[in-house]
């Protein structure tokens, strides 16, 4: 195809509120480098991180939950680490999830690729990174899917041969990624497991993905929501607000953090292991270091991903294990009103974002 010169976006200006979302249409198309692959962009979707990183959330400054400035931003304090690597350069196309296809390549990539449907893998060890903990986020540190067209490296456009829509395929990469790096950290198998924020992107990915590995899974919700998290595959559904029992599981995924986060713990059984990879209540909390070691507790993060978590996804996608959970669809032109309606909290799943030209 022939490719234009410039491009519509949604461009990020600085860390801050809904504002700093710009609508350009004069965008330069990027140009694949060596070993990258230029996609054309079908559709992405709305994510925490997004609004995270837009307001500067994740500032050792900020304390507070994710909802108490997202609409607003947190001002000039977030700007020295405002994203979750540190600090941001802009502009910057946000859009971390991405489904399309690949128009062009680069040096050294094989151009039998161009016309391959591909997901984009979110998290990555950036290439020629001297750290082996070195990590790039898709539409974080480097230009995401908030645009008619993106640049990968050729290893983490993933082909994939799938029915789904790409407004489907594009609600998977970060929320179930994210879920599954959680559940193999944990070495999830048939135990009994609770799922905070269950509702959200990750949490209802979390809850099939569990039930695909055969756990029996408890699903902390809203009343509104519990019939269909069950629909989802949940086994049993907690109140966000009520009493957790106690010793009641092998594993807690956790999403939400806040001050609830000690009775947590206390749900745990001994040798229980706790993963997070999110605080959407709040990160700062409170741990009774006599319950960590009393019951011989294994709190363990996740972020970073071994590339096979996002390979194993897209399998899991090609044979129907998994199901996309799109709640809402909008334009790019209205990214604001996407993130909007994602901050009201009152949906299920993800909230996808047709890009066309």
């Amino acid at each position: 195809m022939t490719l234009p010169d410039t491009m519509k976006a949604m461009v990020l200006t600085g860390h801050g509120g809904l504002d700093k979302l710009e609508w350009r249409e004069d965008v330069p198309v990027p140009r694949p480098e060596a070993g990258e692959v230029l996609i054309r962009v079908g559709a992405s979707a709305v994510n925490n991180t997004d609004v995270n990183t837009r307001t500067g959330w994740y500032s050792k400054a900020v304390r507070g939950d994710t909802g108490s400035a997202a609409a607003e931003g947190y001002g000039a304090a977030a700007d020295a680490d405002g994203a979750w690597s540190g600090a941001l350069s802009f502009p910057r196309i946000q859009g971390a999830d991405c489904c399309g296809e690949v128009v062009a390549v680069g040096d050294g990539v094989d151009s039998a690729r161009i016309g391959e449907r591909v997901l984009v893998r979110p998290m990555h060890h950036p290439r020629g990174a001297e750290s082996p903990d070195a990590l790039v986020t898709f539409g974080s540190e480097r230009d995401g899917g908030f645009a008619e067209f993106t640049t990968i490296d050729d290893t983490h456009a993933v082909r994939i041969d799938s029915p789904l829509s790409d407004l489907e395929l594009a609600s998977f990469p970060c929320a179930f990624s994210n879920a599954e790096g959680m559940i193999q950290r944990a070495a999830l198998g048939s135990e009994r497991v609770l799922i905070t924020g269950a509702s959200g992107g990750v949490g209802s990915a979390a809850v099939q993905l569990a039930k695909r590995r055969g756990a029996h899974v408890t699903a902390l919700t809203s009343p509104a929501k519990a019939a269909a998290l069950t629909a989802l595959g949940a086994d049993a559904t907690l109140d966000r607000d009520a009493t957790l029992p106690l010793d009641a599981f092998e594993v807690v995924l956790d999403l939400v953090g806040g001050p609830r986060w000690p009775a947590l713990l206390d749900t745990l059984r001994p040798n229980g292991r706790y993963v997070t990879s999110g605080a959407i209540a709040g990160p700062i909390v409170e741990l009774d270091l006599r319950t960590l070691y009393l019951k011989d507790l294994m709190l363990i993060g996740s972020t970073r991903q071994d590339s096979r978590v996002f390979t194993d996804l897209v399998g899991y996608i090609e044979r129907g294990e998994i199901r996309p959970v799109l709640a809402e669809t909008y334009p790019l032109l209205e990214l604001r009103a996407a993130q909007e309606a994602f901050l009201r909290k009152s949906h299920m799943g993800k909230i996808g974002i047709e890009i066309g030209r």
